[in-house]
């Protein structure tokens, strides 16, 4: 069996095999335990669980896979999903997988990159927190609680219906989990004016590797900065966020214009690079690259290379036709391009739908299509040359149209502002943009992993080294993993680690070593903990 996301050699296929197959017994434990732990009736607890057994089972196991690539019939599956409403039922979770020998996988919307909230290779559970999916704003304080399954859509309309004055900077698409983009760090398109979206994070609920129920204060300082941008799955679980909620306009300025090749494309992004960053707090424009389809290609294969410039602005078409004007004016910008709307449709047309949708589709967590793909990210601190992009372009030109995506996020703003151990998140300062990239892999999967490997290569002289960055919510398992089972030493994890963290890595070593010395949350990219006696010999 040919797993090309997670390395696994013949030997460990073998011990996972043996353990598999004597996982039954196990499973049927944890259910019993679940059910005798619980202060509800057996029926009300079991239609929280799901086993194999259960004819709905598959439609709750694929009710969040967002990345198709794990749901082939070779993929590991859950031996129990869970789906508690209740902190005592999260609480049951924890201790009946310890006593079951269980890993737990914790699953907020399901959009990881590697599956890493609903997939492993030994035998485990899902926590799924779907069910925590409350939005409490509290707008004398400007705040508000956030369940761990609440998805982007449900914060977003549940801040609209009680004002027209804040929002909040999450991510772009509606059916994203909120626990999991903020336990990376999480960003959107406010990212310029807010930070990111753990940066606004003032408290939390943890469910601790002890089931103790703690708070920020509770939880101590370090615990707190480490759950705000480690990546989830490392130190327990968040049932519940409270955040700042912050000012927006009652109007707001859209726009998505496309440049092809032909319409000067390469020289509009090269200028992009450098005025993107340095463009007022308020306006973030960010690029999605794309192979299209058109008879006026002058291609034998009538491809065209298009470049999207998707944009908000946190005020009126006016002024933001002013700032483009003055800063940005390859790109050719006109009043016919851009909407004035509301803050709350705004975030409607940044998931990728009409303008004119109402915003009651953002509580719909499964509207958005699902595909199959392999993804990666890198960070850059100077512009491609155009030599460089080029060299991109003819890449994207070596799969078929609609099946490799390009995705360049600005930095810069109050991004360069907050300080780089701020939180785990260490790219501040200094950082142009991010470059995400993802193939298709429904078809011709061999080839198109290949291809990202191609263009991650071609990419190394232009973006950040020693080490090269990556976002941890970009999850890419070919940077390196965990064992399975048992240790993992220091210079293992640091392969991946430092790449997303940076020299922040040390001191999540450290509080995961205190926090959860036995490592009972884990994962392939988990934090690892290291005696402490060996911190005197790194």
């Amino acid at each position: 069996m040919e797993l090309p996301t997670r390395q696994i050699s013949l030997s460990f296929l073998l011990v996972i095999s043996t353990l598999l197959f004597s996982s039954a017994s196990n499973s049927d434990e944890f259910v019993q335990c679940l059910t005798k732990l619980s202060k509800e009736s057996a029926p009300t607890v079991s239609k929280l669980i799901f086993t194999p057994k259960n004819s709905s089972y598959n439609a709750a196991l694929l009710y969040s896979i967002n990345n198709l690539r794990f749901t082939r019939p070779t993929t590991p599956k859950p031996r129990v999903i869970i789906t508690p409403t209740t902190e005592s039922q999260v609480q049951s979770v924890i201790y009946c997988a310890k006593k079951t020998n269980l890993e737990i996988r914790i699953r907020s919307g399901g959009h990881s990159f590697e599956g890493l909230s609903y997939v492993s290779y030994v035998p485990f559970v899902i926590l799924d927190l779907r069910n925590f999916n409350q939005v409490t704003p509290d707008l004398r304080s400007a705040t508000a609680w956030v369940g761990g399954g609440v998805t982007n859509g449900e914060l977003y309309y549940r801040i609209s219906q009680a004002t027209s004055d804040y929002g909040f900077p999450s991510g772009l698409w509606g059916n994203v989990g909120v626990g999991g983009l903020i336990s990376g760090g999480g960003y959107g398109m406010m990212r310029r004016k807010y930070g990111l979206s753990a940066d606004q994070v003032i408290d939390a609920k943890l469910i601790d590797v002890h089931g103790k129920i703690l708070d920020r204060k509770a939880m101590g300082e370090d615990l707190f900065w480490a759950i705000r941008g480690s990546g989830g799955g490392s130190f327990g679980v968040v049932i519940a966020w409270k955040v700042n909620l912050v000012r927006v306009p009652r109007t707001v300025t859209v726009f998505r214009v496309y440049r092809s090749l032909a319409q000067n494309m390469t020289n509009i992004f090269y200028k992009w690079q450098s005025v993107a960053p340095r463009f007022p707090k308020e306006l973030d424009i960010r690029c999605n690259g794309q192979i299209f389809l058109s008879e006026n290609s002058t291609r034998p294969d009538k491809k065209i290379m298009v470049m999207n410039f998707e944009s908000l602005y946190l005020g009126r078409v006016d002024s933001l036709l002013k700032v483009m004007k003055q800063q940005f004016p390859e790109l050719g910008l006109v009043r016919e391009d851009c909407f004035e709307v509301s803050w709350i449709q705004a975030m409607v047309f940044f998931t990728n739908l009409p303008l004119e949708t109402p915003p009651e589709v953002l509580l719909n967590r499964t509207i958005l299509n699902r595909i199959d793909f392999k993804g990666r990210s890198d960070f850059t601190t100077k512009p491609i040359p155009i030599k460089g992009l080029e060299g991109i372009w003819d890449f994207m030109f070596q799969l078929p149209n609609g099946t490799a995506f390009l995705q360049f996020t600005p930095f810069g703003g109050r991004m360069s502002e907050i300080p780089d151990t701020a939180l785990p998140f260490p790219y501040r300062a200094g950082y142009l943009y991010m470059i995400n990239l993802y193939a298709l892999t429904d078809e011709d999967e061999a080839n198109r992993l290949q291809w990202v490997r191609n263009i991650d290569d071609y990419l190394a002289p232009y973006v950040t080294s020693n080490p090269r960055s990556a976002y941890v919510n970009y999850a890419n398992l070919w940077m390196g993993t965990n064992n399975p089972r048992g240790k993992t030493s220091y210079a293992q994890a640091s392969k991946w680690g430092k790449r997303y963290f940076k020299n922040n890595f040390d001191r999540l070593v450290r509080i995961k070593s205190k926090a959860d010395p036995d490592n009972f949350f884990r994962h392939e990219q988990s934090i690892p903990p290291i005696s402490l006696s060996l911190w005197s010999d790194m």
